[in-house]
């Protein structure tokens, strides 16, 4: 019921925020900065736009930068599956460029989409062919389908790099570093030759017991019983997916804003007062990030579930205790792929230490051809994202991939 009375509220909204909309475009073609009409026109803005949407928003990587020349970029799908697609970001090399190596860029299915690592491709585009795993909406997802777990994202894993082919790495941001591990430990095992050269874990819970953080806390302080109670609803008509089970992604998103209401109700007030004003790059820029941020994204509930409890419950992959399909999984299987682990110094989300417990359970792995990080002056996002990002975390990714490219 809790899905269905979300949906009911949204369809009932749908008309005033439709008016809204348009009655702000009028007005504001029509009436001076700080007019009472033009204030009237920036409320109406405001008011139409909270709202959430349930579509990817695009990821707006049109062209790049390589080696001093602009070259354009297209999106290639290069495979597609129920719950999510390989996607590449497709672009032509200027004359005497040799081939870039292939990255596979592993990106969180949460409440939000995969186009959070908008920033975190376009780095990384500059020296390599990149590849992402763009995760579908659960609720758009038929029932026909079947369940989506943690055993199926580690496959589609498996699946999206043997598609590339051999000589590809891997970059995981955050929740996926476990799957990631896991995916190239039984790749390794296998012997499997489109094993990735180098795997790359940023802000990845590996071992939750190291410097448990607020998140560690909240997800041990109830059994996982109660997540499934409290936090799983079925779809309801008319999507695609409806009767199928997932952690929605309107409730995610609530407990995120609930942490800081604050800041979120100062961001629409000065959207507003930006528009009065007709400071319309500065209202942009607030415009942009809430069209990101206010994109939700359902997860399928066994998914979510299993990840809550195999990764932050009982630990298993830090135990020795994690099974793919029944089959225990072994890091230290990992020999012919070098392992680079990076954090933040301020990282509240994922705590130092976390993410370099990698390195101890992928102990085959060769002293010379494992790296870790610790950036200083950064929190979580700051990881893969923002200046820190590109000016002293990017140089060493890029650094460990063309050591190990050939």
């Amino acid at each position: 019921m809790m899905y269905q009375a979300f949906q009911t509220q949204s369809d009932l909204m749908s008309p005033l925020r439709y008016l809204a909309s348009h009655t702000s475009y009028v007005l504001s073609l029509r009436h001076p900065p700080g007019s009472p009409f033009r204030k009237l026109s920036a409320a109406s803005e405001v008011f139409s736009r909270m709202k959430l949407t349930h579509k990817r928003p695009a990821y707006r990587i049109d062209k790049v930068q390589v080696a001093g020349e602009t070259t354009p970029v297209v999106e290639e799908k290069r495979l597609s599956l129920p719950f999510g697609t390989l996607l590449r970001f497709k672009k032509s090399l200027p004359a005497g460029v040799p081939a870039h190596p292939p990255v596979l860029l592993v990106a969180p299915l949460s409440g939000h989409f995969a186009t959070l690592l908008r920033e975190t491709a376009h780095t990384l585009l500059q020296d390599h062919d990149v590849y992402i795993t763009d995760w579908h909406n659960g609720r758009d997802v038929s029932m026909q389908h079947g369940a989506f777990s943690l055993d199926d994202y580690i496959e589609y894993m498996m699946l999206f790099l043997e598609a590339i082919g051999p000589g590809a790495h891997v970059v995981a941001v955050c929740q996926p570093c476990v799957a990631a591990l896991a995916a190239v430990a039984i790749m390794a095992e296998d012997d499997n030759p489109a094993q990735p050269r180098s795997l790359t874990l940023m802000a990845g819970p590996v071992d939750c017991r190291v410097n448990p953080s607020a998140v560690n806390e909240l997800a041990v302080s109830k059994p996982i019983s109660w997540f499934e109670k409290n936090l799983i609803s079925r779809v309801p008509l008319p999507h695609s997916g409806h009767g199928r089970r997932v952690y929605p992604g309107f409730m995610q998103l609530s407990a995120f804003m609930s942490m800081n209401p604050e800041r979120h109700k100062k961001s629409f007030r000065d959207m507003y007062q930006f528009l009065v004003n007709d400071e319309i790059d500065k209202a942009d820029t607030i415009r942009t990030f809430y069209d990101e941020y206010l994109a939700v994204n359902d997860l399928p509930a066994e998914f979510y579930l299993e990840t809550v409890e195999k990764v932050f419950q009982t630990y298993d992959l830090a135990k020795g205790n994690f099974r793919y399909r029944d089959r225990l999984v072994n890091p230290a299987a990992i020999r012919r792929t070098a392992l680079m682990t990076v954090e933040g110094e301020r990282d509240d989300i994922c705590s130092i230490g976390q993410t370099m417990a990698a390195q101890e359970l992928a102990s085959s792995v060769k002293p010379f051809r494992r790296v870790h990080h610790i950036q200083m002056g950064v929190g979580h996002y700051g990881v893969f994202s923002g200046s820190k990002w590109k000016q002293q975390i990017y140089p060493r990714v890029r650094e460990m991939i063309y050591a190990n490219a050939a």
